[in-house]
């Protein structure tokens, strides 16, 4: 049950969902979301982690999560539509699914994890921003916040093919939602995170120590970051929002990149 306390909050009254809300940055913006008020619906692919992460936001605040594979068109349009009929509303959407391959670079990257890649990281995504907009423009109120990468940016032997091009994709989308949905009250925002410590770090081919880890940044600052646009008014857009470690080893060179 809510927390009588966020009655007057930032987002009080408003419903967000947010993919990939089990873990890491999603997560983290979940956390912020219900304490600034909103009603958040956590979505994953993993029924332990969605219970874990469910059971930390209803601490919190109003809260629920749903089993969904953002690759999955039909599951996805499915997942909005449950959402809407419950709460009458989508005001918030935070895309944070996303994976990368283990072996990524182009000498041992298969197709397979080509496609794996594509179908979560921008195909995935795709279907989210179309499931919502419907209702979005109806509203004539909404926000889009979809997690890109540094790699999006300033594409890195270490992230690899795939993921750089899926989230240089995610950036032409976002200023797609903006051009075209702007005169309906839709603004959209990417995010470019540097390394943050989060799990995903464990599928690089040389995983970081724990020391490394402590000089990125933290989930917690992703989350800090998704409050900060979701509580700007609504006549103001964030377009691009780039986030890095102050530590940036992409500058100070200390990466560790996989062996030819």
């Amino acid at each position: 049950m809510a927390n009588t306390s966020t009655i007057n909050s930032p987002l009080a009254g408003k419903v967000a969902w947010i993919t990939g809300g089990g873990s890491g940055i999603g997560l983290a913006g979940a956390l912020e979301l219900v304490k600034a008020g909103a009603h958040v619906v956590i979505s994953g692919r993993t029924k332990a982690t969605n219970d874990s992460a469910e059971k930390a936001l209803k601490a919190l605040g109003s809260a629920e999560a749903i089993l969904l594979d953002v690759a999955d068109k039909k599951a996805v349009k499915a997942a909005a539509d449950s959402i809407l009929a419950k709460h009458g509303r989508i005001d918030i959407l935070v895309t944070s699914a996303g994976t990368n391959a283990t072996e990524r670079n182009f000498n041992v990257v298969t197709t397979d994890a080509w496609d794996e890649v594509v179908a979560i990281n921008l195909s995935g995504l795709f279907y989210c921003v179309h499931a919502v907009l419907p209702a979005m423009r109806k509203q004539k109120d909404g926000l889009i916040i979809n997690i890109s990468s540094w790699a999006g940016r300033f594409a890195s032997s270490l992230t690899g093919p795939a993921y750089n091009a899926t989230k240089r994709a995610v950036i032409a989308l976002t200023e797609s939602i903006n051009m075209e949905e702007c005169t309906n009250g839709i603004r959209a925002s990417s995010i470019l995170p540097g390394e943050v410590a989060t799990p995903i770090l464990r599928k690089r081919p040389v995983p970081p120590s724990k020391e490394r880890e402590a000089e990125m940044t933290q989930a917690e600052d992703l989350g800090q970051a998704i409050l900060f646009i979701a509580t700007m008014p609504p006549r103001t857009c964030v377009n691009e929002l780039i986030i890095a470690p102050t530590r940036n080893q992409f500058y100070i060179g200390r990466l560790e990149t996989p062996k030819k």
